[in-house]
């Protein structure tokens, strides 16, 4: 994850560490510059306001796009950068999982990636291992277009997660 920071800390930032701060929370070009590109902001919930709205705009492109950042749930996600610290921190949950729910998810994962295409994306932070599959199981069930808003749902809670967390 981003280092933590006061709002002001963020509004003086210059855009380019702007940028590189808003991508952890997720990795959607306009997004990013949208959010960027409306400071200074002065406080949180302003940001917090202004970034909700925005993730309330992304396209399925954007989704899909956004998603080759993501890890699957029950991987460990690989890597250094603060992306991958901020999903290794909100899947912790799943090293509680015994060996029928994770086994239970990765089959759910890969039946995930045949129906739609994309890595199943659901906000971690919270939530149970069996509570991940359940959700998991459920939403295989919905149909393309009812998946991907509920896809790009749990996308907007995690980046508005990771931004609560960073900007302190």
């Amino acid at each position: 994850m981003a280092a933590e920071m006061s709002i002001d800390a963020f509004d003086a930032l210059p855009a380019d560490a702007a940028a590189s701060t808003v991508r952890v929370w997720a990795a959607i070009p306009t997004w990013v510059d949208a959010v960027v590109a409306a400071r200074p902001y002065g406080t949180r919930d302003a940001l917090i306001t202004r970034a909700d709205e925005r993730a309330r705009t992304w396209t399925r492109t954007e989704l899909d796009a956004a998603l080759a950042h993501h890890p699957r749930i029950g991987e460990k996600p690989q890597g250094a950068g603060a992306e991958a610290a901020a999903s290794r921190r909100e899947q912790a949950s799943m090293s509680s999982a015994g060996a029928a729910t994770t086994a239970a998810i990765a089959d759910g994962n890969a039946a995930y990636e045949e129906r739609f295409g994309r890595v199943f994306l659901i906000r971690a932070a919270g939530r149970t291992p069996e509570q991940m599959r359940a959700e998991l199981e459920r939403r295989l069930g919905n149909d393309d277009e009812t998946e991907a808003a509920e896809a790009l749902d749990q996308l907007r809670e995690i980046a508005l997660l990771r931004l609560e967390a960073t900007i302190v």
